[in-house]
């Protein structure tokens, strides 16, 4: 994997989408003050929340069919869990997941690479059976997606949806997420106009450093208040410490009263 950068705590997208004075208008119960992105090579400090973004759409581009601002929120509401899945699938460690998402009677949606869903189409498919939403996570996640060209991040988002939506027999994604949160305003307006919501996270995980499955459970806990919408991932290396927090914290998360659904579009 690349870097992995925390969504809207880019100080480059905030300012490209609204502006200074837009950021202070959005306090809310999930957000807090963006700060500067974390690397996997920097051992970044504790990840804060992604803030939320209210963008203006470019009247130069295709218009947005839904939401172009980055989603975190829950359809659940306030006590709403997103679990989010990324990089798959892969056919050791998504069947994995999906055997504890079931045992615990939990939704999430899976942010797959455009790839990895043409090469395993029997795995989007069951996905997809299972109740889960798909998200595009473009076609080769490339986390410097902020500094390609326009006809780039063109390419990577739409042939991204044409690779999974044929793989899962034609259910479209419902989400775009860029790689390591490397999001522009054309991004996000692009996807929007194909009817995917840029999606974000307030947690995550780090469980591409693979700390334990013990540290990862500590990590939601310690930071489940900054926002409902959870990262994980099931593949891009061994997610069996993944696979244990979640046997951990989705019981736990249930216990303290959240529901599960998914971001809200």
């Amino acid at each position: 994997m690349g870097r992995h950068r925390s969504l809207g705590m880019n100080g480059r997208i905030v300012a490209a989408a609204i502006g200074v004075a837009g950021v202070a208008a959005l306090a809310a119960a999930w957000t807090t003050q963006a700060t500067p992105p974390a690397t996997e090579s920097a051992a970044p400090s504790k990840p804060k929340p992604i803030v939320s973004q209210t963008s203006v759409p470019d009247p130069q581009l295709p218009a947005p069919t839904v939401s172009m601002d980055i989603a975190h929120a829950s359809e659940r509401g306030a006590k709403g869990v997103n679990i989010t899945i990324d990089d798959g699938p892969d056919p050791t460690w998504t069947p994995e997941v999906l055997a504890v998402l079931e045992d615990n009677d939990v939704k999430a949606t899976f942010c797959m690479v455009g790839t990895q869903a043409k090469a395993h189409p029997d795995l989007v498919k069951t996905v997809v059976a299972d109740g889960h939403r798909l998200c595009d996570h473009s076609v080769s996640h490339d986390t410097t997606m902020d500094t390609a060209s326009r006809a780039r991040q063109s390419q990577e988002i739409l042939d991204a949806a044409q690779m999974i939506s044929e793989a899962s027999g034609g259910v479209k994604p419902l989400y775009y997420r860029a790689p390591g949160g490397a999001f522009t305003p054309y991004s996000r307006q692009l996807a929007a106009s194909h009817g995917m919501r840029p999606l974000g996270w307030n947690v995550d995980s780090k469980d591409f450093k693979q700390p334990g499955a013990a540290k990862m459970v500590e990590t939601v806990k310690n930071e489940i208040s900054n926002g409902p919408t959870i990262l994980f991932h099931d593949a891009g290396g061994d997610r069996s410490q993944t696979v244990a927090a979640l046997r951990q914290i989705l019981p736990w998360l249930r216990q303290q009263g959240y529901s599960f659904g998914f971001p809200v579009r």
